[in-house]
């Protein structure tokens, strides 16, 4: 072999085990959320949150942003950031919703694992997300979006209370 069919066959196995990697991330988050299905009477709601991000996309995706978390009649901020496998564009999210199953704020803090789906394209967006966290937090949310993108898969996500 020559070195010129080295270097293409060392990246193609690279390429082929990142994308296994982010696959394997996918199916084990996805598994998390969908695995253990929630009962309704399971689901205690705790507060509401609203999330505003940055998602960009091509096959892997990233998202930085922050938002408010409203408990008990008070308001928490906090930051949120992950790295995750499907989609494709580039997008301003909004999302608002529901944290079920928080029992102590310090609960909230730490990863979550993210199924989403969503659609936008100029200003006309559809979409939902669920995370949730080891604790047994869950967020359900309905995100706008404003953009170019579409989004399909799973996230390892990161909130920290400010």
């Amino acid at each position: 072999m020559n070195d010129r069919t080295e270097r293409f066959d060392r990246r193609r196995n690279t390429a082929g085990f990142i994308h296994r990697a982010l696959s394997c991330t996918a199916v084990i988050g996805m598994s998390f959320l969908l695995g253990s299905p929630l009962a309704a009477d399971d689901m205690v709601p705790s507060g509401s949150i609203r999330i505003e991000q940055v998602q960009i996309a091509f096959i892997g995706s990233g998202n930085l942003g922050g938002g408010t978390l409203t408990v008990g009649g008070r308001q928490y901020d906090f930051t949120v950031g992950g790295l995750g496998v499907g989609g494709i564009g580039l997008s301003k999210m909004v999302a608002t919703g529901t944290v079920y199953n928080l029992r102590n704020i310090e609960d909230f803090d730490g990863a979550y694992v993210q199924g989403r789906y969503g659609l936008a394209i100029g200003t006309i967006s559809a979409g939902e997300l669920v995370l949730g966290n080891a604790r047994g937090v869950v967020l359900k949310l309905e995100a706008e979006r404003t953009g170019l993108a579409l989004s399909l898969g799973g996230d390892a996500v990161y909130i920290d209370l400010d």
